[in-house]
């Protein structure tokens, strides 16, 4: 509540504005609650030029946090807290040891005085003030004639360019090991510390005016550096001109005029601020900035605008007693701060006149702070938990299957992204197709580098840098590669080699290759570049390229044709099944491993799913990683039980009958997560003897038996929505489709800044009212330059036809 403060219940906790506290006491009867309330003392400007008190409520919201700055010098904090007793509303002051039982003082004791729940969350958010080092005052720089080049570092005893640490003594540059910022490194900093007792080291690339990353070999732990500035410029160090960044160059020498940075955060142009409903901007909460760009695009589509903010009324009065775990709520009430526009006001007159006379320039608190949100959604998955940046296509799939297991009435928004491929998988030595369809939510589009129309202009800059990194002098101004649009369509439409092809034609493998069309067509298209991939020393790295991407988008020709005259089909007919003579022994396509692993998923996780689906490609093994996500083992090491051993649920592999002749559960989860209904999966299962493949084509073929199962079907929705939040009307079954023209028309875009999917930042371009508005965190504006050749995952929505 904006001024009535928080009510939290004393028997479950649990808080709750003034505007949905009666509701919670007529629905649990629960009549005890604290009563918090905090005045905010905001110093003004007194007569003397001194600051007087003055007085105010905070605004308190439960979970759309303001982000107005009162951590800052000019608030300080008075907290009220009451004991109120429903229904009379009968208020006790608190403290009160005499009229209140030892019980419950106790408990209202430990409830003032406990963490808070987001500190727990987060812990690496909250760190330790560090500490000014005692050697910084006295320490000793040699006159050694040392200089530090700008860019172009090696440590001196190896040939790391990494995790770089200057010996602030002797100017020794050595890479580290074991320093608190998790990098690797050979540990030369740390030998050259116990030869010397030189105590002192910056980490170079973090350099800043504000200041750097100091290390006390002697304290063993990060420190402060008061005269840091001193210190660098004894060998030739200018902090204010120096940046952080990730690899030893400063920005100014790889962010130059045409830096994805600066050209997608649109810098150097005067941005107008936008406000109101839908222009509402969300803060990073370390590394969250995936999870707002994606947000952002979410809440513009109308069809998630209805399901969620257009129903909060009635989500909230089907929420649990816990409203903090369930999805539903969260969702509302997220999209409620994002398009009310109750946190996005333009600033009053007053405050801009006061700005002026006190000639400071605040940036307005406006935005909202989804970490109750984020508690949630990443409940359980051992990368959205962390507060490590994240892949964005990674977290939407993420976000559409939880949509999916978590149905708000009727209207499932994630329909709108869902679509069938068709897949047409030939037998190159018997000429035999086979045509099977799959359930997919993005269009994967491969970037097609050898059709740069710019290929001089790139060798010469490769050149170009070789030769400046040798020399340890700045690189060239960044020449990006200029792919077609074109190109990159072209390269999704060719056949593929299918590694490990079995023709049954032939009983034997094959070669094979394998194209894919749309058998639908989804009402919006999101379109992923694939550009990120992993560099010889397996870590994702990103392509920077620059594609002209469309505004308007026809892919009709895409449309799947099926079977044609004079195709003959591979027989129905599965390879058999091997026992290895080493039954721990792996065999593992790392082909689909790898092509999983460049969409974002842990590696460890890739592993499995090909394994676990039996090497059946990487496609079957994305919707085993959709089904598993949210498994505490999602992301470890894969361990195969010896033969004869029982698997866990999350450990059998496909192929197994059991005993009881019914279908693997891994196999179902996976037909049920492309949209199909449970009896259907397992009847499927057991026509086909487990095999998935052939299971996922018999459903497509048997029709008739969606009208047969409808009892079933109904006593199993009946089952379902019993557990269900909201009420949800029986579905039809099979994976639900709107299938429309293939013309689209661009409305927003997500980039990426950084080199890999493990940093950077990410920024939201959305189109509203017929211009573009960059979201970057908590700022929103009006878009002078939206760079949509940089972008990273495209949202386009069909035109009617």
């Amino acid at each position: 509540d904006s001024e009535g403060g928080l009510y939290v219940c004393m028997n479950t906790f649990l808080g709750f504005g003034r505007e949905h506290i009666e509701r919670h006491y007529r629905k649990t009867g629960q009549c005890v609650y604290l009563h918090l309330k905090r005045h905010v003392i905001e110093k003004v400007p007194g007569a003397s030029g001194g600051a007087l008190p003055k007085r105010r409520n905070a605004k308190l919201f439960l979970d759309l946090e303001t982000n107005s700055d009162l951590n800052s010098d000019d608030f300080e904090y008075e907290d009220e807290a009451k004991l109120v007793i429903f229904p009379d509303h009968y208020e006790i002051s608190l403290p009160n040891i005499e009229e209140l039982p030892a019980l419950v003082t106790i408990a209202c004791d430990a409830l003032l005085s406990a963490k808070s729940p987001y500190r727990k969350q987060d812990p690496d958010s909250w760190e330790e003030e560090l500490q000014a080092s005692k050697h910084a005052k006295t320490l000793v720089q040699l006159d050694n004639g040392v200089r530090i080049p700008p860019s172009g570092w090696k440590c001196s005893k190896c040939d790391l360019r990494e995790n770089l640490w200057l010996n602030l003594t002797d100017g020794s540059v050595l890479c580290g090991k074991w320093f608190f910022d998790g990098s690797g490194g050979n540990g030369h900093a740390m030998e050259h510390y116990k030869e010397t007792g030189y105590p002192l080291a910056v980490k170079l690339g973090t350099i800043t005016p504000d200041g750097a990353d100091v290390y006390s070999f002697d304290e063993e732990e990060p420190v402060l550096d008061p005269h840091i500035a001193k210190h660098l410029a004894h060998f030739g160090i200018d902090m204010l001109q120096m940046q952080v960044t990730e690899n030893g160059l400063t920005d100014n020498d790889i962010k130059p005029r045409v830096s994805e940075w600066e050209v997608i955060q649109e810098a150097g142009v005067k941005l107008k601020p936008m406000y109101g409903p839908g222009y509402t901007g969300m803060k990073n909460l370390g590394n969250s900035c995936y999870l707002s760009a994606v947000m952002q695009a979410i809440f513009s589509i109308p069809e998630f605008q209805r399901a969620y903010v257009g129903n909060l009324p009635r989500i909230f009065d089907y929420s649990p007693l816990d409203p903090t775990q369930d999805f539903n709520t969260q969702m509302a009430k997220l999209g409620h701060g994002l398009l009310s526009g109750q946190y996005s006001k333009p600033p009053m007159k007053s405050e801009l006149i006061e700005q002026v006379m006190k000639e400071e320039h605040k940036p307005q608190h406006n935005g909202i702070s989804p970490r109750m949100f984020k508690a949630f959604i990443s409940k359980g998955h051992p990368e959205f938990s962390s507060n490590r940046q994240q892949d964005a296509q990674e977290f939407f799939l993420h976000l559409i299957n939880l949509v999916e297991r978590n149905p708000v009435g009727s209207e499932n928004p994630s329909d709108v992204f869902r679509f069938l491929v068709e897949e047409r998988t030939q037998c190159c030595q018997s000429r035999k197709v086979r045509y099977t369809e799959r359930v997919d939510y993005i269009m994967q589009l491969p970037v097609a580098m050898e059709a740069a129309t710019n290929k001089d202009e790139l060798i010469a800059y490769e050149l170009k840098r070789r030769e400046a990194e040798a020399a340890r002098r700045p690189p060239p101004e960044l020449v990006r590669a200029k792919i077609p649009f074109s190109a990159c369509l072209q390269a999704f439409s060719e056949p593929s080699n299918v590694e490990d092809f079995w023709s049954s034609a032939l009983q034997a493998k094959s070669a094979g290759v394998k194209t894919s069309r749309f058998a639908s067509f989804p009402e919006y298209l999101v379109v992923q570049i694939k550009k990120f991939t992993f560099g010889l020393d397996w870590i994702p790295k990103k392509l920077d390229v620059s594609i002209d991407m469309p505004d308007f988008l026809d892919i009709s020709h895409l449309r799947a044709r099926g079977l044609q005259p004079g195709e003959e089909e591979l027989p129905d007919i599965a390879p058999p099944i091997i026992i290895p003579d080493d039954p721990k022994a792996l065999d593992i396509d790392e082909p689909s491993v790898m092509q999983l692993a460049e969409m974002g998923f842990p590696l460890e996780a890739c592993r499995k799913a090909v394994y676990y689906t039996g090497n059946m490609g990487a496609e079957v093994a994305f919707n085993w990683i959709i089904a598993h996500m949210e498994e505490p083992d999602f992301a470890e090491p894969l361990i195969i039980p010896a033969f004869g051993e029982v698997a866990s649920s999350g450990e059998a592999a496909f192929g197994a009958v059991g005993l009881d002749n019914q279908p693997p559960e891994e196999m179902v989860a996976i037909i049920i997560s492309m949209g199909f209904q449970r009896n259907l999966a397992i009847q499927a299962l057991k026509a086909t003897n487990n095999n998935l493949e052939r299971a996922l084509e018999w459903i497509f073929t048997h029709p008739e038996l969606e009208e047969e199962s409808e009892p079933a079907l109904d006593m199993m929705n009946m089952v379902n929505n019993a557990n269900a939040n909201i009420p949800a009307e029986t579905g039809s079954e099979g994976p639900r489709i709107k299938d429309g023209s293939g013309r689209y028309e661009l409305f927003g875009f997500i980039s990426h800044m950084g080199t890999s999917t493990m940093s950077g930042h990410y920024v939201c371009h959305l189109k509203k009212e017929g211009r573009w508005v960059i979201y970057n965190d908590l700022r929103v504006c009006a878009s002078e330059r939206p760079p949509k050749d940089l972008g990273y995952i495209y949202f386009y929505h069909r035109i009617p036809s």
